[in-house]
């Protein structure tokens, strides 16, 4: 049998680290070696027995959370799931725990807490065993898999059937371009380092970042802060121009369409899509039936596989289709579906996908 995947536990409350440890000890697979009411206790704890995976708050006594992740991901990086009350209300301390190397986001309530982590069970336990899979290095890149989603869905999984049909796609003469971008775990650190290298004059771009609802916002500003094109969160109606990259809001889903010769996108609530809201596939499935060979789809790093069958749709109606590398990714699943479903025209390491835009810009 393979060896348990050893936990430790650092909240400060003592129901939540009562409540998680009984919690993943109900796994035959997980251990928790110990807990801490702070990183220094922790770290004193984990000199003789270093865990595999750290469930961290972010908002504690004497040392916070976001400073012991980056101590950690400094001297001995280790996978951490951030479960934290801060995840929610704090976006900015939430985005800059993923920047850090945090693996996964799980977001607790200030009230009702015993009973939330109850119902969460199931999803800390994956979070933990997802987060087991991954090994991640200082700066936030991984050489091993990491978990897919800030927060795991344990629900049906759902196509984008559910959100547009598929069918034939209604194309009209335009000279308007646009890129279409998704990705999940490890996306953060991947959109910057491509938005980042792009001109004022690049194509328009639809991405979607599996990412939960109020993160988005915080996550476009930030975005917009480091690119010389602009970035910010979608709104329904907003129009694809060049230079400008949309982003889906967590919660909802982004659809592209047609408004006579232009490019708009549709935000709309409905169900989870690959287990996920907002959805790559139904990004990519919009983008297929409304701009055709007009479009530019890439898929990067995530678990999972959403967006493979939909960027498999895009390279059908005539776009042109790029894939993240296995070697770049922090999670070799969404773009490795992708290839295996022959939606990928390329597949390039992340370094080179600005080039890919520009090609794709200048053709």
């Amino acid at each position: 049998m393979s060896r348990k995947i050893r936990v430790m536990v650092v909240d400060d409350s003592a129901v939540v680290r009562q409540v998680v440890t009984q919690t993943l000890s109900r796994d035959p697979g997980i251990e928790v070696i110990g807990s801490a009411l702070d990183p220094l206790f922790a770290l004193e704890k984990m000199k003789a027995n270093w865990p595999d995976v750290i469930v961290l708050d972010l908002e504690m006594p004497r040392m916070d959370g976001l400073t012991f992740l980056r101590r950690i991901m400094a001297e001995r990086p280790t996978p951490v799931v951030i479960c934290s009350s801060l995840a929610e209300q704090g976006a900015q301390v939430a985005l800059d725990a993923l920047a850090a190397g945090a693996v996964s986001l799980i977001t607790k309530p200030k009230i009702g807490l015993k009973a939330f982590l109850d119902n969460a069970a199931n999803d800390i336990i994956q979070a933990v065993k997802a987060a087991a899979k991954s090994r991640p290095s200082s700066g936030g890149v991984s050489s091993r898999p990491r978990p897919a989603n800030p927060i795991l869905q344990p629900t049906p999984s759902l196509s984008a059937d559910v959100i547009l049909p598929a069918g034939p796609a209604s194309l009209g003469r335009t000279t308007d371009r646009l890129v279409a971008i998704g990705t999940s775990t490890g996306g953060t650190q991947a959109l910057e380092a491509v938005l980042t290298a792009l001109p004022t004059d690049c194509p328009g771009l639809v991405v979607v970042q599996h990412m939960p609802e109020k993160f988005t916002a915080m996550f476009a500003q930030r975005l917009n802060g480091l690119c010389q094109i602009e970035v910010r969160e979608a709104r329904s109606g907003d129009r694809v121009l060049p230079g400008l990259a949309l982003i889906a809001p967590g919660g909802r889903h982004m659809m592209v369409k047609r408004n006579g010769a232009q490019y708009v996108v549709d935000v709309v609530d409905g169900p989870l899509v690959n287990r996920h809201k907002p959805s790559v596939d139904v990004l990519f499935r919009s983008v297929a039936k409304c701009a055709g060979g007009n479009a530019l789809g890439i898929i990067m790093t995530g678990m999972g596989d959403d967006g493979a069958r939909g960027l498999k749709e895009m390279r059908d109606a005539g776009a042109h289709t790029l894939a993240e590398d296995e070697s770049s990714c922090v999670v070799f699943g969404m773009p490795k579906e992708a290839i295996r479903l022959g939606g990928a025209a390329e597949v390039l390491p992340l370094a080179r996908m600005a080039e890919g835009i520009g090609r794709f810009s200048r053709s």
